[in-house]
């Protein structure tokens, strides 16, 4: 399957132009053979615009955004993975990423479950145990946003619970290269799987983006990485690859659970 990922510059405050560029963005990526688009951290909102702005802009997960990306994905055929600011039914406020497939049908949705510093939390309330594992094209997908692949445990659960493949949209900024250039690439080695990580570039306010987005392979490879600049980046998910990959790494069946316990 063929992934494409968007690394571009927030627009915060701009919902309705960051779904303009999602259109652009989705044709091109369809009309090069990608049948899933990745879009960046609380793309449709910009990450770094405090809470009055949040508490302005969350919506439902079922909410007018949802309804319009889902008529980009008909129109050009594409899945779309966005991330968004969330309002729940109890008015909790969640950075949250949704899936919604190329039919737009709305296939799954994510809350981030570990908060990066007063950043995050003075905005949003941290996810709680739900980490929802989704089929596309006969791949198996799960979800994290960012701070949240940071901890092997995220990514190792839901290797574990079958997925073939993580998406991580992200707002990784500087000094924080090397989770960029060396972490994710070991998330996806360590727990064999592909990794799909898209991230911002430029600047938002005093955060300076680290770009570098990937998508890591879990054969250590990298099958997709960008530069600083904006970039609609490409990669192919290989059935093939990941298969060899696990009978040859055995990590995941090679695990002694009973001595892991103290962990807990």
């Amino acid at each position: 399957m063929r992934i494409a990922l968007y690394q571009c510059p927030p627009l915060p405050l701009e919902p309705a132009a960051n779904l303009d560029r999602l259109r652009q963005r989705a044709a091109e990526a369809a009309r090069r053979g990608a049948a899933l688009l990745v879009t960046p951290e609380m793309y449709l909102s910009g990450y770094n615009i405090g809470l009055e702005a949040v508490s302005s802009l969350a919506q439902a997960a079922d909410g007018d955004w949802a309804g319009q990306v889902a008529g980009i994905a008909r129109e050009h055929g594409i899945a779309l993975l966005y991330g968004y600011p969330e309002r729940s039914a109890e008015g909790n406020i969640f950075n949250s990423v949704q899936l919604i497939d190329a039919q737009g049908q709305r296939l799954g949705n994510y809350r981030k479950t570990h908060l990066f510093g007063e950043l995050d939390r003075s905005m949003f309330s941290a996810g709680g145990d739900d980490y929802p594992l989704l089929e596309l094209n006969g791949w198996k997908l799960g979800m994290l946003i960012c701070y949240d692949v940071e901890f092997p445990e995220n990514v190792r659960r839901l290797a574990l619970a079958g997925a073939d493949a993580i998406l991580v949209p992200t707002a990784n900024m500087e000094p924080y290269d090397f989770v960029c250039d060396v972490l994710v690439r070991a998330r996806a080695f360590e727990s064999q799987c592909y990794l799909a990580y898209a991230n911002y570039c430029g600047a938002e306010g005093e955060i300076r983006y680290c770009g570098l987005s990937s998508v890591s392979a879990p054969d250590g490879s990298q099958a997709a990485i960008c530069g600083r600049e904006e970039t609609l980046a490409f990669a192919d998910l290989r059935r093939d690859k990941l298969e060899a990959s696990r009978e040859g790494l055995t990590y995941l069946r090679d695990r002694r659970a009973e001595l892991y316990r103290p962990l807990l």
